[in-house]
């Protein structure tokens, strides 16, 4: 198997090619080749960082014309500010479209009461059947760090977590999965969702 983590300058590649490691024997190769992309088995598109930044890297790489062509085939997990980029758009900085495989707009938390970031384990409702977290237990804890949320996403099967509102900090269809928690970062459940990803047979 094939696993490229997509490289455009911003993500937590050293962790999570450990992790993908732990959890799979498969050539696992981190670059923005269109070569490589395309001969993938599964994409992980990671992300750390701001969202205006990320997609005016993935701009000056063509990356935007090849993830959008690719993701029509290879099944992709994006993370964190991967799963961002996965959809229309964010407020951060200024707004900025995405790559609109996933129909919905990230905003700031808002809040006087509760810390922003949203940092730490909480919890994912995952009470519909999922390819993500089949055979992790109801309610799992995954490890989140971020300050933008998604309300409400179109024509795609969502998981949601608590905190100031309700949000949702997982998605996936045939070809599409994000996740706005660190799997990586999320000790057992969230191995045990990088080993689903990785086995499904799209």
């Amino acid at each position: 198997m094939n696993v490229v983590i997509i490289d455009y300058g911003l993500g937590n590649v050293a962790s999570l090619s450990s992790a993908i490691k732990e959890v799979k024997n498969c050539n696992l190769i981190v670059s923005n080749s269109e070569q490589d992309i395309f001969q993938a088995d599964k994409l992980i598109l990671p992300g750390v960082g701001s969202f205006d930044q990320a997609m005016a890297n993935l701009r000056s790489l063509d990356l935007v014309r090849i993830i959008t062509s690719a993701a029509e085939s290879i099944p992709i997990l994006g993370i964190c500010l991967g799963m961002q980029i996965l959809c229309s758009s964010s407020t951060e900085g200024s707004l900025t479209k995405g790559l609109d495989l996933v129909a919905g707009e990230f905003n700031k938390f808002v809040s006087t009461e509760y810390t922003i970031p949203h940092i730490g384990f909480n919890q994912v409702d995952v009470s519909n059947p999922s390819i993500l977290f089949e055979d992790i237990s109801d309610n799992p804890d995954f490890y989140f760090v971020h300050s933008y949320r998604l309300h409400s996403a179109e024509n795609i099967l969502s998981h949601r977590t608590q905190y100031i509102d309700s949000f949702i900090s997982a998605f996936e269809s045939k070809y599409i999965f994000g996740t706005q928690f660190h799997p990586e970062l999320s000790q057992t459940n969230g191995s045990k969702l990088l080993q689903n990803f990785l086995d499904y047979d799209a």
